[in-house]
């Protein structure tokens, strides 16, 4: 299978109603066909792994190629050089969310890139940032508790964007983190408190739903 034949299966499933909807989710719509999620993830089984198809699929621009295309690339084949020129191609919260729980999170690069792009300016670059944290912390049942711990410093240090994607991604981090386990709830409350003494409305925005979430559990 190439990418103009995927292209094709994703215009027949296409559905404008669903293509309009998505502007209500802050969805840009402009390179989209409206095909819904579940749709492209039974494809994506249907399809299987293959690297080189998800390249192809990136290539052509169009909103749900993409998001496909995270969906069957091979986290085995995926260079730290891929990582880069992908994530400066997100123009979209959705895509961006894709790549990081489907793919970049089961990457060897995905702790360093979420440490690297969490201090970035370029707001869907920031954003990954904090989705791999958040992503790591759902998926990577092995990894260490103090691979979490060095996130909640990064985290109360970047509470005071004010940038819907971006301030999102930072509640999402924190919550996620703290629903890992006992040990490290107690050190997200304990961020959270510390970041709901800072000046902001995003900080306090940020700590005050993830209070209320891990007070809560």
């Amino acid at each position: 299978m190439d990418a103009s034949i995927v292209i094709d299966i994703l215009q027949e499933m296409a559905s404008p109603a669903y293509r309009e909807g998505m502007l209500r989710f802050g969805i840009a719509n402009h390179k989209a066909l409206g095909v819904k999620i579940p749709q492209l993830r039974k494809l994506a089984k249907e399809i299987k792994k293959n690297h080189q198809l998800a390249q192809q699929l990136w290539a052509t621009d169009i909103h749900e190629a993409r998001i496909l295309a995270t969906m069957i690339d091979d986290p085995k084949q995926v260079t730290e050089g891929q990582i880069d020129k992908w994530v400066l191609d997100f123009e979209t919260w959705d895509v961006c969310d894709q790549a990081c729980g489907n793919l970049f999170d089961r990457t060897p690069f995905a702790l360093q890139k979420a440490l690297e792009f969490s201090a970035r300016d370029e707001e869907f670059v920031k954003r990954t940032g904090f989705v791999l944290m958040a992503a790591l912390a759902v998926h990577d049942k092995k990894a260490d508790d103090m691979v979490f711990i060095q996130f909640f410093p990064i985290i109360e240090r970047e509470a005071w964007d004010e940038r819907n994607f971006v301030k999102k991604a930072v509640n999402w981090a924190l919550r996620q983190i703290g629903k890992r386990n006992r040990t490290l709830k107690p050190l997200a409350i304990a961020t959270a408190e510390r970041i709901l003494q800072q000046t902001s409305r995003s900080a306090k925005w940020i700590a005050a739903d993830a209070l209320r979430e891990l007070r809560n559990r």
